[in-house]
């Protein structure tokens, strides 16, 4: 359990407030309650971590309850699902209950309400019962069916139960306050006639509660001590209370309706109904289409559970809706997978390179270090020949002295493997290279530990063997949005900001042997490309991937430079009155030390932010710090970290920074060095 209430969000302040006032720690209950609908997204993500989070930290149950009282829109499919992805995210729910198995429950509550006076069943059509509850600055009227007499009401409801009428026809209504301030409370609905089959009950029942009716019964049966809904629940919470008034016992627990801020997102959206749209409309092949917000869709792009638990952790529970920058999303994956991922070489846009002093027939297997961020990872061999593959874009005949790959006349080194300098070049009747002449030092092999092994050279590249290499289908996906809010538009549809490139795929890509016997659970970094998944729809003879994730925010680069491009009097003002990223993140971190609980983590969550529009060169003479300044040394810490992830190369400079950060006597600043150590 937290301790401390700087280290509390207001849901878990709201909770160490009621076991301060008396309450058993060991009546705590949570609970998540989906409605089988649909497949759960990144936004349902919020809620699982908050409440089994809660779970955890109090070491309290939580139920998965299913909110099936609908039997128009909800599958057995959709139930599957949302279990699935519960349990891939890592949490167990203490009881799998369903709003369905409290039907006969909640039925003879209502009964006891129609006898109280309190319920009625109305006639009258949708339309009109809308009309009579008025405004929010008008009262509404009373159906004519109000005063209905008790018998007649429960006459009705036994023959609405038993199917004798059409759907629409009647409704049972609770009879709270016509005049209420809250419309929420002018005779709400508490059931309402669908004559269709229930995925559980069949055709048991003709009638289903409405959601209001349901919710806190259902909290109130399981016992549930903390009942979270997300904002627009708000307004419910004093209808919420009043049906529990209407049953509520005082030998037993009274649940607590509490709301918080649902997440969103930038670059997508989360309506299930929009998001339907995507699948009915085949603009995605499907709810896991890797584009997709859904739980299903992040994990086929290779997004871990890891990952998305830790970006519920640091966008944090908020009282007021806002939006997420999707770049903290891919931030989370980023540092998950740089730490797991296993380092491999694919050639996605190849072009030949023939090592002309190099053995013809000749096949040499050299070490590749697994990953160098994680302890005891081991190497794997790679095939190493004559003829390689490399990528177009690591070649130019001519360059200038800021071209650090492979030219005419200059020097890189293949990585793993030997140093080399361009000879010559093949090409076509149009011009294009198909053949790149090197000669290598073959006496520069990587580890070789040779004199020329410790040549520095500016450029590494990956490469493949010819001879040796697999191919694949390489899938590479972008946003799926152009617009960071595209249903945010009024009358244009947000499908009018679909990014016709959100999926470019590479049908012949060459990877190295290693790759081939890749599984589903594997995880990669195409060195110098990005991080990559095996797709589901691979086969053996088939292999297909699926990029997960640059290793830095490229998007994020390509809007700056449009940006940058505008008008200068177009440009609105960067934050803090025009300071530049690099002041901020010092402005921050000099009071870094001092911080504590959420403002702490406020500050290390904008720094990382900051630190994706900070250059090298920007932060290299901050390495300098004076040894006292330990805030804003442990601000440059967090920052190399991004750029390192990012997929800067380490030196010899960053290597003694972060040496100085592990031998400090500052606890903080020591973490963050053994970070990204």
């Amino acid at each position: 359990m937290k301790e401390g209430s700087d280290s509390l969000n207001f849901i878990e302040q709201i909770i160490s407030e009621d076991l301060k006032s008396g309450m058993d720690k060991n009546v705590l209950r949570f609970r998540f309650p989906p409605e089988p609908n649909g497949y759960l997204h990144i936004g349902h993500a919020a809620s699982i971590c908050l409440n089994f989070g809660l779970g955890e930290d109090y070491q309290s149950p939580v139920n998965l309850r299913f909110d099936d009282t609908n039997p128009s829109k909800e599958e057995q499919e959709f139930v599957d699902s949302i279990k699935s992805d519960i349990e891939w995210l890592g949490f167990e729910w203490a009881k799998e209950c369903y709003t369905s198995d409290y039907f006969q429950e909640l039925y003879d509550w209502a009964v006891e309400l129609i006898k109280k006076g309190k319920a009625y069943i109305d006639g009258q059509s949708p339309e009109l019962i809308a009309e009579q509850k008025g405004t929010p600055t008008e009262p509404g009227k009373p159906s004519p069916h109000r005063d209905r007499p008790v018998e007649e009401n429960l006459d009705l409801f036994e023959k609405m139960k038993n199917g004798e009428f059409e759907a629409g026809s009647y409704v049972l209504r609770a009879k709270i306050d016509m005049a209420s301030p809250n419309m929420l409370m002018r005779d709400p609905l508490m059931y309402r006639i669908i004559n269709k089959a229930h995925h559980r009950t069949g055709t048991d029942w003709c009638i289903y509660p409405m959601y209001d009716w349901a919710h806190g019964q259902s909290d109130y049966i399981e016992q549930v001590s903390h009942s979270l809904c997300t904002l627009e629940f708000k307004s419910h919470r004093e209808l919420y209370d009043w049906f529990l008034d209407q049953i509520y016992d005082e030998n037993k627990l009274r649940p607590k309706q509490r709301e918080f801020a649902r997440r969103n997102l930038s670059y997508t959206v989360m309506s299930k109904r929009k998001l339907l749209e995507l699948v009915q409309s085949k603009t995605v092949a499907g709810w896991d289409d890797p584009r997709m917000p859904t739980i299903s869709g992040l994990r086929r792009r290779g997004y871990t559970p890891e990952s998305i638990r830790k970006f519920s952790e640091i966008s944090g529970i908020s009282k007021r809706d806002s939006v997420t920058d999707v770049s903290l999303l891919e931030y989370a994956i980023r540092e998950d997978l740089n730490k797991k991922a296993t380092r491999a070489m694919a050639v996605l846009d190849p072009v030949k390179l023939v090592i002309t002093n190099y053995p013809e027939g000749k096949t040499e297997m050299l070490e590749a270090e697994n990953n160098p961020e994680m302890e005891n990872s081991g190497v794997h061999e790679v095939p190493f020949s004559r003829e390689l593959y490399i990528e177009k874009d690591d070649f130019k005949e001519e360059a200038g002295n800021k071209y650090f790959r492979l030219t005419l006349g200059k020097e890189v080194r293949l990585k793993n493997a030997y140093i080399i300098k361009g000879e010559s070049v093949d090409k076509d009747e149009n011009g294009n290279i198909t053949t790149i002449y090197c000669t290598a030092d073959l006496d520069s092999r990587s580890g070789s530990g040779t004199e020329a092994s410790m040549r520095k050279v500016k450029g590494t590249l990956h490469w493949v063997s010819i001879e040796h290499a697999v191919k694949a289908e390489v899938r590479e996906y972008d946003r799926l949005f152009l617009d960071e809010a595209p249903d945010a538009h009024g009358e244009k549809s947000f499908m009018e900001f679909i990014n016709p490139d959100s999926l470019k795929i590479t049908k012949e890509a060459y990877l190295e042997p290693f790759l081939a016997s890749s599984s589903m659970d594997d995880k990669f970094q195409f060195q110098r490309v990005g991080y990559f998944t095996l797709d589901k729809d691979s086969s053996k003879d088939h292999l297909i991937f699926n990029k997960t994730v640059g290793l830095k925010d490229s998007w994020a680069k390509s809007q700056s430079k449009e940006q940058n491009q505008a008008p200068k009097q177009n440009q609105a003002p960067a934050k803090g009155g025009g300071r530049s990223p690099i002041n901020e993140l010092q402005k921050i971190s000099k009071k870094y030390t001092n911080l504590s609980g959420n403002k702490l983590e406020t500050a290390r969550n904008s720094i990382i932010k900051l630190a994706e529009d900070i250059s090298y060169e920007e932060l290299e003479p901050l390495f300098g710090t004076a040894k006292k300044k330990v805030g804003t040394r442990i601000g440059v810490t967090i920052a190399l970290g991004v750029l390192l992830n990012k997929g800067l190369e380490r030196n010899d400079a960053i290597n003694e920074f972060i040496q100085a950060g592990l031998e400090d006597d500052n606890d903080l600043l020591k973490e963050e060095a053994n970070g990204i150590q």
